[in-house]
C-alpha cells in the first residue's frame, strides 16, 4: 500500500470525511484528494494536526502499525488482553471480529 491509501485507509477508519480530515489538517479537500491520490505528500505539519484524531501517523508513513506500550492501557484493558493469550486461533479470530461489530455500532 501506499501513503495516500493508507491515509486514506486510517481517514475511514475513523470516519471521517476528506474534508473533516484535510480541515484537520490543514489543507483543503482537494489537497486531501490528493494526497489519497499519492499526487501530493503529506507534510509534518499535516500528519501532526490529524494525529489528536487518532490518525496513526507511523503506520501511514512506515505502513507497520506502531506497538501500544503497556502504560498507555488501562487495567482493564490490561485484564481483556491478559485472557486472549489463553484462547486458541479460532476464538482469538471471534472476539476480533465481535469487537470489531461493536465498536462500528458504538460509532453510529
Amino acid at each position: 500500500m501506499t501513503i495516500g491509501e493508507r491515509l486514506k485507509e486510517e481517514r475511514s477508519r475513523l470516519g471521517l470525511s476528506q474534508t473533516d480530515l484535510g480541515a484537520a489538517g490543514g489543507v483543503g479537500k482537494t489537497t486531501q484528494i490528493n494526497y489519497e491520490k499519492d499526487e501530493r505528500s503529506p507534510d509534518a505539519k499535516y500528519l501532526a494536526a490529524v494525529r489528536p484524531l487518532g490518525v496513526d501517523v507511523h503506520y501511514v508513513l512506515i505502513g507497520e502499525h506502531f506497538p501500544v506500550s503497556p502504560d498507555q492501557l488501562s487495567s482493564f484493558e490490561l485484564e481483556v488482553l491478559s485472557y486472549l493469550k489463553d484462547l486458541g486461533d479460532y476464538d482469538k479470530e471471534t472476539i476480533r471480529r465481535m469487537a470489531a461489530a461493536m465498536a462500528a455500532a458504538a460509532k453510529s
